[in-house]
Protein backbone atom coordinates (compact mmCIF):
# COMPACT_ATOMS: atom_id res chain seq x y z
CA UNK A 1 0.00 0.00 0.00
CA UNK A 2 1.42 3.35 -1.05
CA UNK A 3 1.56 6.24 1.41
CA UNK A 4 -0.93 9.04 0.82
CA UNK A 5 0.46 12.19 -0.72
CA UNK A 6 -0.68 15.67 0.23
CA UNK A 7 -2.96 15.76 -2.82
CA UNK A 8 -4.67 12.43 -2.10
CA UNK A 9 -4.44 12.39 1.68
CA UNK A 10 -7.46 10.61 3.10
CA UNK A 11 -9.37 12.37 5.85
CA UNK A 12 -12.02 11.14 8.18
CA UNK A 13 -12.26 14.24 10.40
CA UNK A 14 -13.53 16.61 7.72
CA UNK A 15 -16.98 17.13 9.30
CA UNK A 16 -17.90 18.84 12.53
CA UNK A 17 -18.96 16.54 15.38
CA UNK A 18 -22.48 18.03 15.28
CA UNK A 19 -22.85 17.35 11.56
CA UNK A 20 -21.41 13.84 11.90
CA UNK A 21 -23.84 13.21 14.75
CA UNK A 22 -26.81 14.43 12.70
CA UNK A 23 -25.81 12.20 9.80
CA UNK A 24 -25.26 9.15 12.00
CA UNK A 25 -28.49 9.73 13.95
CA UNK A 26 -30.62 10.40 10.87
CA UNK A 27 -29.09 7.61 8.80
CA UNK A 28 -29.28 5.13 11.66
CA UNK A 29 -32.90 5.97 12.45
CA UNK A 30 -33.88 5.69 8.80
CA UNK A 31 -31.90 2.46 8.40
CA UNK A 32 -33.40 0.83 11.50
CA UNK A 33 -36.95 1.82 10.57
CA UNK A 34 -36.36 0.44 7.07
CA UNK A 35 -34.93 -2.78 8.47
CA UNK A 36 -37.95 -3.17 10.76
CA UNK A 37 -40.31 -2.64 7.81
CA UNK A 38 -38.45 -5.11 5.61
CA UNK A 39 -38.29 -7.79 8.30
CA UNK A 40 -42.00 -7.44 9.07
CA UNK A 41 -42.86 -7.58 5.34
CA UNK A 42 -40.57 -10.55 4.64
CA UNK A 43 -41.88 -12.59 7.56
CA UNK A 44 -45.53 -11.88 6.76
CA UNK A 45 -46.14 -10.00 10.00
CA UNK A 46 -46.88 -6.74 8.20
CA UNK A 47 -50.15 -6.19 6.38
CA UNK A 48 -50.06 -6.18 2.59
CA UNK A 49 -49.22 -2.87 0.95
CA UNK A 50 -50.79 -2.90 -2.53
CA UNK A 51 -48.49 -0.14 -3.79
CA UNK A 52 -45.47 -2.34 -3.06
CA UNK A 53 -46.25 -4.33 -6.22
CA UNK A 54 -45.90 -1.22 -8.37
CA UNK A 55 -42.69 -1.34 -10.46
CA UNK A 56 -41.77 2.27 -9.62
CA UNK A 57 -42.08 1.58 -5.89
CA UNK A 58 -39.96 -1.57 -6.21
CA UNK A 59 -37.25 0.30 -8.16
CA UNK A 60 -37.41 3.16 -5.67
CA UNK A 61 -36.99 0.84 -2.66
CA UNK A 62 -34.28 -1.21 -4.39
CA UNK A 63 -32.35 2.02 -5.02
CA UNK A 64 -32.84 3.86 -1.76
CA UNK A 65 -32.46 1.05 0.77
CA UNK A 66 -28.81 0.22 -0.04
CA UNK A 67 -28.08 3.95 -0.45
CA UNK A 68 -28.72 4.60 3.25
CA UNK A 69 -25.80 2.64 4.73
CA UNK A 70 -23.62 3.19 1.67
CA UNK A 71 -24.06 6.97 1.91
CA UNK A 72 -23.11 6.93 5.58
CA UNK A 73 -20.08 4.79 4.83
CA UNK A 74 -18.83 6.96 1.97
CA UNK A 75 -19.37 10.21 3.85
CA UNK A 76 -17.88 9.09 7.16
CA UNK A 77 -14.85 7.05 6.10
CA UNK A 78 -11.51 7.84 4.44
CA UNK A 79 -11.68 10.06 1.38
CA UNK A 80 -9.64 10.43 -1.78
CA UNK A 81 -8.88 6.85 -2.74
CA UNK A 82 -10.16 4.63 -5.50
CA UNK A 83 -12.62 2.91 -3.13
CA UNK A 84 -14.11 6.26 -2.11
CA UNK A 85 -14.55 7.32 -5.73
CA UNK A 86 -16.06 3.98 -6.80
CA UNK A 87 -18.49 3.76 -3.88
CA UNK A 88 -19.32 7.44 -4.30
CA UNK A 89 -20.28 6.80 -7.92
CA UNK A 90 -22.43 3.83 -6.89
CA UNK A 91 -24.12 5.95 -4.19
CA UNK A 92 -24.74 8.77 -6.67
CA UNK A 93 -26.26 6.32 -9.20
CA UNK A 94 -28.53 4.93 -6.47
CA UNK A 95 -29.65 8.44 -5.49
CA UNK A 96 -30.38 9.45 -9.09
CA UNK A 97 -32.30 6.20 -9.62
CA UNK A 98 -34.23 6.85 -6.41
CA UNK A 99 -35.14 10.37 -7.53
CA UNK A 100 -36.15 9.39 -11.06
CA UNK A 101 -38.24 6.44 -9.90
CA UNK A 102 -40.07 8.75 -7.47
CA UNK A 103 -41.51 10.60 -10.46
CA UNK A 104 -43.61 7.53 -11.22
CA UNK A 105 -44.91 7.02 -7.67
CA UNK A 106 -48.18 8.92 -7.45
CA UNK A 107 -50.60 6.80 -5.43
CA UNK A 108 -51.02 9.36 -2.65
CA UNK A 109 -52.20 12.29 -4.76
CA UNK A 110 -54.72 10.60 -7.09
CA UNK A 111 -52.18 10.25 -9.91
CA UNK A 112 -50.65 13.72 -9.56
CA UNK A 113 -47.45 15.01 -8.05
CA UNK A 114 -47.39 15.86 -4.35
CA UNK A 115 -45.14 18.08 -2.25
CA UNK A 116 -42.75 15.16 -1.66
CA UNK A 117 -41.89 15.25 -5.36
CA UNK A 118 -40.10 18.57 -4.71
CA UNK A 119 -37.20 16.44 -3.50
CA UNK A 120 -36.69 15.04 -7.03
CA UNK A 121 -35.26 18.21 -8.61
CA UNK A 122 -33.45 19.01 -5.35
CA UNK A 123 -31.73 15.60 -5.47
CA UNK A 124 -30.86 15.85 -9.14
CA UNK A 125 -29.52 19.41 -8.78
CA UNK A 126 -27.47 18.43 -5.72
CA UNK A 127 -26.03 15.44 -7.57
CA UNK A 128 -25.06 17.62 -10.53
CA UNK A 129 -23.52 20.29 -8.27
CA UNK A 130 -21.56 17.73 -6.23
CA UNK A 131 -20.13 16.08 -9.34
CA UNK A 132 -19.26 19.45 -10.88
CA UNK A 133 -17.50 20.56 -7.68
CA UNK A 134 -15.44 17.36 -7.55
CA UNK A 135 -14.45 17.65 -11.20
CA UNK A 136 -13.45 21.28 -10.63
CA UNK A 137 -11.28 20.21 -7.70
CA UNK A 138 -13.36 22.09 -5.12
CA UNK A 139 -13.48 19.28 -2.60
CA UNK A 140 -14.87 21.44 0.23
CA UNK A 141 -17.86 22.38 -1.93
CA UNK A 142 -18.19 18.75 -3.09
CA UNK A 143 -18.33 17.63 0.55
CA UNK A 144 -20.90 20.30 1.53
CA UNK A 145 -23.15 19.35 -1.38
CA UNK A 146 -23.03 15.65 -0.55
CA UNK A 147 -23.67 16.13 3.15
CA UNK A 148 -26.62 18.35 2.29
CA UNK A 149 -27.80 15.76 -0.23
CA UNK A 150 -27.56 12.95 2.31
CA UNK A 151 -29.52 14.85 4.95
CA UNK A 152 -31.87 16.83 2.72
CA UNK A 153 -32.52 14.39 -0.11
CA UNK A 154 -32.32 11.09 1.75
CA UNK A 155 -32.90 11.36 5.49
CA UNK A 156 -35.65 14.01 5.51
CA UNK A 157 -37.79 12.56 2.69
CA UNK A 158 -36.90 9.06 3.88
CA UNK A 159 -38.50 9.73 7.23
CA UNK A 160 -41.66 10.86 5.41
CA UNK A 161 -41.78 7.35 3.90
CA UNK A 162 -43.05 6.31 7.31
CA UNK A 163 -46.07 8.63 7.19
CA UNK A 164 -49.47 6.90 7.40
CA UNK A 165 -50.55 5.19 4.18
CA UNK A 166 -47.05 4.86 2.72
CA UNK A 167 -45.61 1.39 1.97
CA UNK A 168 -42.86 1.61 4.58
CA UNK A 169 -45.30 2.82 7.26
CA UNK A 170 -47.69 -0.03 6.51
CA UNK A 171 -44.87 -2.54 6.71
CA UNK A 172 -43.23 -1.05 9.82
CA UNK A 173 -46.26 -0.17 11.91
CA UNK A 174 -49.14 -2.16 10.42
Amino acid sequence: MMPATAKTAARTDDLSPLLRGAMVAGGTMLGLLSLLALIRAATGIAPAAPAAHDVAVAVHLASVLPAIPLGLYVLLTRKGGARHRLLGRVWMALMVSTALSALFIRQLNHGGFSWIHLFVPVTLAAAWAAIAAARAGDIAKHRRRLVAMFLGAMVVPGLFAFAPGRVMAIWAFG
